[in-house]
């Protein structure tokens, strides 16, 4: 798959098949977000790999919206330095979520960020050490529904080039 066809039928899924993911497919995924570029080569990242269904549960209750890690076969869970000292910071895990997925849809696998509102929490169904924060999470699985790999936009789903870019000026 080239990337550009990647990036066009790249969708969310938040509905996962009962089954794990093979140990190199999950290895693929998360040497793509070591492998993302972030701000003066920092890589200030660390990254928790999760496929025990208990932890993937209580983890899923720290989001408003993260249910969808609870069915997953694997969530990567993206820990960055305090996240209100550099802008970059968030920015960079973003670069590292966004590679994590784009390599994960290659291999067939769906995926879905979920907001982590309840950090404390997090911190302590993970055991992270303090310096150690967690704002996104990743959910992976095989899609319920196989067809979401190819399936063509929603009609209305994407604005279109026109109406979002300014040429030199707005």
């Amino acid at each position: 798959m080239q990337v550009s066809e990647a990036i066009r039928l790249k969708r969310a899924v938040r509905k996962f098949q009962d089954k794990p993911l093979p140990d190199e497919i999950v290895r693929a995924i998360l040497n793509a977000g070591r492998r993302s570029q972030s701000s003066k080569n920092n890589q200030a990242w660390q990254f928790i790999a999760i496929r025990d269904k208990e932890i993937l549960k209580v983890l899923s209750q720290c989001g408003e919206w993260a249910g969808h890690i609870a069915g997953a076969a694997l969530c990567v869970a993206i820990l960055t330095p305090e996240p209100t000292a550099k802008f970059q910071t968030m920015f960079d895990a973003g670069q590292a979520a966004a590679f994590m997925q784009l390599a994960a849809w290659e291999l067939g696998v769906g995926s879905c960020p979920a907001s982590i509102y309840e950090a404390e929490k997090a911190r302590e169904i993970l055991k992270f050490p303090a310096e150690w924060h967690l704002r996104i999470a990743l959910s992976f699985g095989i899609p319920l529904d196989e067809g979401k790999l190819s399936a063509p936009l929603k009609k209305g789903g994407r604005l279109s080039l026109d109406e979002v870019v300014h040429w030199e000026k707005w």
